[in-house]
């Protein structure tokens, strides 16, 4: 299989450091486990390859007990612990490596459970580095294939989006059933194995759903009411979907004007793909009636990944007014404000002018098939 290079090799191992906890995490099937064993693979000291699925390792570090886990792990330089989430109380476990053996470098990776389970985060507060592994982004295509390649790929990134094998699949029926098996065998692996969920129809149901409101505000109690589920139960399957990197929630932007909308939501999907497999349409572009959706969802989160991989810290949010003027992506960097409205075909289009009389000082820039990629590199 093509090996798509990940900007995370290109950093010389920066976030190996002694003394912390490297942690890769996010969407199954993206290739953390491959990215990682190519960042150890010219390591030259003593190494332990494990997998949370390992019964001996899952005993040693889940039982807390120095002695035990320094006896079989205190005197390796490098650990890498594969789907570490399976391990209970693997923070601790780690903690006390860190803390005794801060010679020792660590490596964790998962998918996003290690948010479900809460299993990392407090234990290794000031002792980790995080990073998330998405499907293969634009701004990793273009530094590896070079623009014409992305533009001649654009209507399959938008049809299948970006993960790693359906990018190596040659025929587009390959590709459907790549993505489609990935719906069926992955997307909810997590939730189901650590969540108690009761119905896990409804996860589909509520996807479905949202799949045709991309862009738009999404009710709670209209999703309670069209699934028969209670709000409070929406929004539990929101929060564990978007912890499992299946959508992105987006706020609205609010600098306390009477006519802004603020206390709704947008949610997107981290890969156009399942966006498409979730409603099972894998039809071409110019056969389909919600090409603004794809165009939005996917300029949208690759410019998230983008900013990811950079480092780029921004507040993002979508702006909207009662009298329906809106743009789709805020940018809030370093006290200035930037605006992007996402039209797949390339218009003229002002700022809106409720927007301008607001906010005279910020941005506003329309992103197009002609100008994407300067906004995603």
């Amino acid at each position: 299989m093509f090996w798509y290079n990940r900007y995370l090799e290109s950093q010389n191992n920066s976030f190996l450091k002694k003394g912390k906890v490297f942690v890769l995490y996010g969407p199954r099937r993206v290739g953390k486990t491959e990215l990682v064993k190519k960042l150890i693979s010219g390591f030259e000291g003593k190494i332990y390859v494990g997998s949370g699925d390992n019964f001996e390792l899952r005993e040693i570090l889940s039982s807390q007990r120095l002695n035990k886990i320094s006896t079989f792990l205190g005197n390796y330089e490098l650990i890498f612990i594969d789907e570490a989430q399976r391990i209970p109380n693997i923070g601790f476990g780690l903690k006390l490596l860190v803390d005794n053996f801060p010679e020792i470098k660590i490596i964790a990776t998962g998918s996003s459970s290690f948010n479900l389970s809460n299993k990392l985060g407090e234990p290794l507060t000031g002792r980790n580095i995080v990073r998330i592994l998405f499907p293969v982004s634009v701004f990793e295509l273009y530094h590896q294939q070079g623009g014409m390649q992305i533009i001649q790929s654009l209507e399959n990134l938008l049809i299948y989006g970006g993960y790693p094998e359906v990018l190596n699949a040659v025929s587009s029926i390959d590709k459907k059933e790549y993505i489609l098996s990935l719906r069926n065998d992955y997307l909810f692996k997590d939730i189901l194995e650590l969540e108690n969920i009761r119905n896990p129809s409804k996860l589909i149901d509520l996807l479905k759903l949202l799949a045709f409101q991309i862009g738009s505000q999404v009710s709670l109690n209209e999703l309670g009411n069209n699934l028969g589920i209670a709000k409070q139960s929406v929004e539990r399957y929101l929060d564990l979907l978007e912890k499992s990197f299946i959508i992105k929630k987006v706020g609205g932007f609010s600098r306390n004007l009477r006519k802004e909308i603020v206390k709704s939501n947008r949610y997107y999907f981290w890969d156009n793909g399942i966006r498409n497999a979730l409603i099972n349409n894998f039809n071409p572009l110019d056969q389909r009636n919600d090409l603004g959706m794809l165009w939005e969802n996917f300029v949208f989160m690759e410019r998230l990944k983008t900013k990811e991989y950079k480092r780029l810290f921004s507040n993002d949010y979508f702006w909207r007014t009662y009298d329906q003027q809106e743009i789709d992506l805020i940018e809030e960097r370093e006290g200035k404000l930037y605006g992007f409205e996402f039209k797949y075909s390339p218009r003229k289009i002002k700022a809106p002018k409720a927007w301008t009389n607001a906010y005279p000082d910020a941005q506003f820039t329309v992103i197009s098939k002609d100008n994407f990629l300067e906004f995603l590199i």
